[in-house]
């Protein structure tokens, strides 16, 4: 077969396919558009998940009469000055999207520039362009995009029900928004009610006001704000808490210059900077806006323009990292359990109806006396037998626990220890209400915090056992934990093979304290059956630190006395992140003193 040069209208409908996958492709390409030409208020209308009409309108610049004959074209555009790839500073610059949904669909455009006299109208169907016709419109843009793919009928069945296809273009207009506080939003269409994203006012609080309004109020309620900078590389934005967690990482939101992105390396970054915080399969809501200098990252390594390339890829993760990590250490005591009336919420008051024949003598709170008849002759006595009834005595007993003086201890965070319940849960009193501390996650926090401290500072102190333990395994797991024994020597526990089958454990870290050394082993090689040689050395040495620390921990059914229960409330003071224990639990629960009150009706 000979070499033959393809029609410009296949040449077109080949780039559609690159360009334009689905209906959110195309509000994707248009409101960027749209951003590009300076609009502070863009509207957005779709109809049949946008497979029978797309309607995106704007206040931006507009196009002379000339630029909208030539913007249908392929590979015109107006966002390069140069031929330079590497100084990108708009959203689009390939040139490709309008005549890529040309080709496929039947779009039409009416535009108008402030120096023309009026507005200019032009339509493409199936690549054909028509003439440019005068036109009514105030300013800016309106493009209008009617049945997507009728001339390619085959990529119809490839698309998803209406409201799936209308949710996708949902959540790319929530990604530009977020990306773009400053202008205004409007989403409409059939398949919702609409919603309007105000401008918000500049800096990070009209940031965080437009995240607040897509994300909602357990997102601004959790809000962490992260800024870090460095050899011109700005990392900024907001992380929630630990406590606000998701099943899976479609609550992460990244931007590069601006531009919605979906990058390994920074979805990589967000989750070793969580890894001390979250249980491994929960995964943070994080919104992070990465801003730096157009040649040191390449926005054209995708035609959809969702991917990009670090020149110093490392330089930007370290910062991520960084930032995520200093941003949660600065407000490491906050829970789910502390924030957003949760903890209040929790609360349910349960009042058991009464049955229709329900006795008031049958109530345990009934006078067991015999009552004398009422007749006339008591009659005298009724007003002082009424006033009787509400005598009720004085408290049969006293169940008040004494404790240490608490003196000036509920001045502090977590206040002066009063009692424990439950052998598990230690009740504090605050100057303005009282917190519930899990004495076992509270301690495993403390105990990880201090065995990173130690092998970050000389390495962790270990103690020789002086009868060594003998740990029996199947052989497949004795081989797997004596490969990582280096590493785990490193955090002060030593083992030898014993034979087949099993394993000596001579030393341990002193951190610990007696501990069980052989449910250790075992969850160590449990955790240690998941790895492989991609997760970095520092990982797999975290998660033997926080299995060590689940082991070292105060354990759940141990009673303590008042000085201990305050010592742990003191050293949770001092320690960074004591809100979560390494498994992304929240340690302690804090009611004011007016939300016990609400729970009362007394406000």
């Amino acid at each position: 077969m000979p070499v033959r040069q393809l029609p410009e209208q296949v040449v077109n409908r080949i780039a559609a396919g690159e360009v334009v996958e689905r209906p959110a492709s195309v509000v994707k390409e248009l409101v960027e558009n749209a951003i590009d030409a300076g609009a502070s208020r863009i509207d957005v209308f779709t109809d049949g998940g946008g497979r029978r009409r797309i309607g995106i309108t704007d206040d931006g610049g507009g196009m002379t009469a000339k630029d909208l004959s030539l913007a249908v074209e392929r590979h015109a555009t107006s966002k390069l000055d140069d031929e330079d790839l590497l100084q990108i500073r708009t959203l689009g610059f390939r040139g490709e999207a309008l005549p890529s949904i040309g080709s496929v669909a039947r779009l039409s455009i009416t535009t108008r520039h402030a120096s023309e006299p009026h507005a200019w109208a032009l339509s493409v169907e199936g690549g054909d362009k028509s003439e440019i016709m005068p036109a009514a419109l105030a300013h800016g843009t309106r493009v209008e995009v009617n049945d997507l793919f009728y001339a390619t009928p085959a990529r119809l069945k490839f698309l998803k029900t209406d409201r799936t296809e209308a949710e996708a273009i949902r959540e790319v207009v929530r990604r530009l928004a977020m990306a773009r506080p400053d202008i205004a939003f409007t989403l409409a269409g059939e398949e919702r009610a609409p919603v309007t994203w105000a401008a918000a006012l500049p800096g990070a609080a009209g940031r965080l006001t437009r995240l607040g309004d897509i994300l909602g109020a357990e997102f601004r309620s959790h809000a962490i704000e992260v800024h870090a900078e460095r050899e011109g590389v700005v990392v900024a934005g907001y992380a929630a808490a630990p406590a606000l967690t998701k099943a899976n990482a479609l609550g992460q939101y990244l931007f590069v210059n601006g531009r919605p992105v979906r990058d390994k390396l920074i979805l990589g970054a967000v989750r070793a900077a969580y890894s001390d915080y979250l249980p491994r399969d929960r995964h943070p809501v994080v919104a992070l806006f990465v801003t730096l200098d157009p040649r040191e990252v390449d926005a054209n390594v995708h035609p959809a323009k969702t991917e990009v390339r670090f020149r110093n890829a490392g330089l930007v993760r370290a910062l991520i990292v960084h930032g995520l990590k200093e941003g949660l250490a600065r407000e490491g005591r906050r829970t789910a359990a502390n924030s957003g009336g949760s903890a209040l919420s929790s609360f349910r008051p349960a009042f058991a109806p009464r049955p229709a024949s329900w006795d008031w003598r049958q109530s345990p709170s009934a006078p067991t006396a015999p009552q004398p008849s009422f007749d006339g002759a008591a009659a005298p006595v009724f007003a002082e037998r009424a006033q009787a009834a509400f005598d009720v005595g004085a408290p049969s007993a006293d169940v008040r626990i004494e404790t240490q003086p608490i003196g000036d201890l509920v001045d502090r965070p977590l206040g002066a220890a009063r009692t424990q319940i439950h052998e598990n849960y230690i009740v504090s009193q605050t100057r303005d209400g009282l917190v519930i501390v899990d004495q076992h996650a509270a301690h495993e926090r403390i105990v990880y915090e201090r065995l990173k401290a130690s092998l970050a500072a000389n390495g962790v102190q270990r103690q020789i056992l002086l009868i060594p333990e003998i740990v029996e395994m199947d052989e497949g797991t004795v081989e797997r934990l004596l490969a990582r024994g280096d590493e785990l020597a490193s955090f002060g526990l030593a083992i030898e093979s014993f034979g087949p089958g099993a394993v000596a454990v001579r030393e341990t870290p002193s951190l610990l304290g007696k501990t069980n050394a052989g449910g250790l082993l075992r969850d160590l090689a449990e955790h240690m059956a998941e790895w492989d040689e991609a997760l970095p050395l520092e990982r797999r040495l975290m998660h033997v630190a926080a299995t060590m620390a689940c082991h070292g921990s105060v354990r759940a059914g141990r009673r303590l006395k008042p000085e201990e229960m305050n010592a742990l409330l003191r050293e949770m003071e001092e320690t960074p992140n004591s809100g979560q224990c390494n498994h992304g639990r929240p340690t302690y629960v804090e009611l004011k003193l007016a939300d016990v009150e609400k729970l009362f009706g007394r406000r």
